[in-house]
């Protein structure tokens, strides 16, 4: 440590009282005292001021690009039974997670009141068809007149009056024929829609499927006024089932038709299930400003494990490098602090033994073609090595160009002693 002010004092008096070639030895050991303190202290500062760098090997490995997405388990196909009638539940026969054919009863309204308008509508059309042959009968008869009087007009037996009188007779009996025609259309359209209202009542399945859902029991009236009820919600096929997922705007870019991706649901932990991306849907979803796209995954539910409803956490993957050179990010991020000398100390000694200082450092910028340096590790010194950054994890980025061999060490960070 350098002499005290003291220790100075006393040996500059002792130099004084001595002989002149004694002085001469005292100021001598003087110097190279204070010289050897100081070179002790600058020594020590400048140790503790030197950088300790922290280092990762360059090694080679795979690089998968994940786009990550939450969405919900879907069925492929999910219909929803209504019904068109007003009435009361007759019967229920199809519960839940029923096997269910297309064209099944799944349920019955009451029907009394729809098969008497199917009776009145059948008695209607009877009685049109009587008219119908009533009508026919009479322009029979008409024509027989008219075709009488024609004959007698021509032989000046009777008068003009008459012939018209007779033609007049048998142009009512065709109109007449054709409204009773007219009523016997009127009267089968009314059966029709009364067959066919009678036919709604038993309500049943459009698809093979299973029942997923019912809302109606027995003596439950149906009242589809304003809008059609959902009676039952069948799903076509739950061993091909489909996962949605909301994938965020700045990520759609990356994502095409085919990706494969892998996702899992909080029923298994630890499981992960194959999926594939069979869909992607140019309509924006916007929830609190942020605009999100929605993806469709086909999911192969053979197993039956997965269930409608299930929220899962899908990864897809975008790109894949396999056998690359890559390097940490945080190696990428990296730039050594500038060296810069303080202002401590004055005179000649506080001019040679003012320690050397660092600034804090700034984060690497990449160039106009993309390229960046790194820091690499050599014979203790940082060395600068510009590379090209490719694809990354998040954790890691492949690199090519700058010289750069399996084995390198490259600066992610330093600490000072």
């Amino acid at each position: 440590m350098p002499p005290s002010k003291s220790d100075i004092e006393s040996i500059v008096k002792t130099a004084r009282k001595a002989s002149p070639w004694r002085r001469r030895l005292v100021w001598l050991v003087l110097l190279v005292v204070a010289f050897g303190g100081g070179w002790t202290w600058w020594s020590s500062a400048s140790r503790q001021q030197s950088p300790v760098y922290v280092t990762e090997t360059v090694s080679r490995t795979d690089i998968v690009v994940q786009v990550t997405a939450t969405g919900t388990v879907q069925p492929t196909g999910q219909v929803e039974i209504s019904s068109e009638l007003s009435g009361t539940v007759r019967s229920v026969e199809a519960d839940f997670n029923d096997q269910v054919k297309k064209g099944q009863i799944l349920a019955r309204l009451d029907t009394d009141k729809l098969e008497a308008n199917v009776e009145l509508g059948r008695a209607s059309l009877t009685a049109s068809q009587a008219r119908l042959a009533e009508a026919t009968a009479t322009l029979n008869e008409t024509r027989d007149n008219y075709d009488r009087a024609v004959m007698l007009e021509q032989k000046k037996v009777t008068t003009l009056e008459g012939l018209l009188k007779a033609k007049a007779a048998h142009d009512r009996a065709k109109a007449a024929v054709k409204s009773a025609e007219a009523d016997i259309r009127v009267s089968e359209a009314n059966l029709r829609i009364n067959e066919a209202n009678l036919a709604k009542a038993c309500i049943c399945s459009s698809i093979d499927g299973v029942v997923l859902d019912r809302t109606i029991e027995v003596g439950q009236i149906v009242a589809s006024s304003l809008q059609a009820p959902v009676l039952f919600t069948l799903a076509a096929d739950l061993t091909k089932m489909e996962l949605r997922v909301d994938i965020d705007e700045a990520d759609i870019g990356m994502v095409k038709v085919g990706h494969e991706a892998s996702f899992s649901v909080e029923a298994y932990q630890g499981r992960s299930f194959p999926a594939v991306i069979s869909q992607l849907r140019f309509a924006p979803k916007t929830v609190d400003g942020v605009v999100t796209y929605e993806a469709i995954l086909s999911i192969d539910n053979a197993d039956m494990l997965l269930r409608p409803g299930m929220t899962a956490t899908a990864d897809i993957k975008v790109a894949e490098v396999q056998d690359t050179l890559a390097i940490s990010n945080a190696a990428l991020r990296f730039s050594p602090p500038v060296t810069a000398e303080n202002g401590g100390g004055s005179g000649l000694l506080g001019v040679i033994f003012r320690p050397p200082t660092r600034q804090a450092s700034t984060v690497a910028q990449a160039s106009t073609d993309g390229s960046r340096d790194i820091w690499l590790l050599k014979n203790g010194q940082a060395v600068a090595v510009s590379v090209m950054p490719g694809e990354s994890d998040g954790s890691k980025t492949a690199i090519s160009g700058g010289g750069l061999s399996e084995g390198d060490l490259v600066i992610t960070d330093q600490t000072t002693p």
